[in-house]
């Protein structure tokens, strides 16, 4: 009796062992098709629907390295489609649950993109530096995602106006990774650089002749202002003189017939004509000379 018993009981404890392992097959089997279609449809640029795939197969996984994988591929998905929010909350989901995956560090890669779009660059370009540091070349995909890395670092510093800096490492990818496909982006950088550094050349001398010309400029119109000003006073002087001049020869007739004891030093009448025709003579060349200055002469 004790016997049956006890094979009553292992006969349990085989079958509910092997539905156990049956019912874990099927979820194994469930979590390999839901991947399997959402990498189909990532490949496909079907970003949405291949998050949702990944997702189910994530809530479908029986161990964290399956965990892990799916979370990370609903990630990039979820970047493909330009979902940052949700990206960086699942970033922070994963780092949380498994920090010492491959797949946390290679998350330091694509969170600092998100910050450079975002446009936190310092952010970005210590991240990046992290990853860097993080890394090795241990292989062509290793190699090109460093060097998109160093890069991206360039790209940082070249957005925040700092050419010197970042050509150094448009440098660093060209001389280092030449097989990567970043190279040519590097290079085209680089001759940005170039050429905004000529261009700023050439504004600081443009910048530099534009004041030397207003103060060219200024100089001019104060010497103009002062022959104008000279000119005025020897006019009303010349003007004074030929009233005064002009009184003395329209003297009534009757006036002119009396005779009116005086006295006249002829020396002092040819002093003040010689005077008189000396203020005319300058008045004259002063003139022209303005004349000539309003018309583009030197002076």
């Amino acid at each position: 009796m004790q016997k049956e018993r006890i094979l009553s009981v292992l006969l349990l404890m085989l079958v509910f062992s092997a539905g156990f392992l049956a019912a874990q097959e099927s979820s194994q089997s469930q979590y390999a098709r839901r991947f399997q279609n959402g990498a189909q449809l990532y490949a496909l640029s079907h970003w949405q629907e291949a998050a949702m795939e990944f997702r189910r197969s994530q809530e479908l996984a029986q161990n964290i390295n399956d965990w892990s994988q799916a979370l990370y591929w609903v990630i990039l998905s979820e970047l493909a489609y330009s979902d940052y929010g949700s990206a960086l909350r699942d970033m922070d989901e994963l780092e949380r649950q498994a920090p010492n995956t491959t797949y946390t560090r290679d998350m330091l890669y694509h969170r600092a993109r998100v910050y450079y779009i975002q446009g936190f660059y310092e952010d970005a370009l210590f991240l990046f530096n992290r990853y860097n540091a993080e890394t090795t070349d241990t292989d062509r995909v290793a190699a090109d995602r460093r060097a998109a890395s160093f890069f991206w670092m360039g790209e940082c510093l070249y957005t925040m106006v700092q050419y010197d800096e970042a050509e150094k490492f448009f440098s660093w990818v060209l001389a280092r990774y030449p097989q990567s496909p970043k190279v040519e982006a590097a290079a085209y950088r680089i001759d940005l650089i170039k050429q905004k550094k000529i261009e700023t050349e050439l504004l600081a001398l443009l910048q530099l002749s534009h004041e030397e010309s207003l103060r060219t400029s200024e100089d001019y119109q104060r010497t103009i202002r002062t022959y104008e000003h000279t000119l005025n006073i020897y006019q009303r002087r010349i003007a004074e003189l030929s009233n005064s001049q002009g009184s003395s020869q329209n003297i009534p007739a009757a006036q002119a017939s009396v005779e009116v004891p005086s006295y006249t030093n002829p020396e002092n009448n040819q002093a003040d004509q010689r005077n008189g025709n000396n203020l005319i003579e300058k008045a004259i060349q002063l003139e022209s000379h303005v004349h000539g200055i309003l018309e583009g002469g030197a002076w």
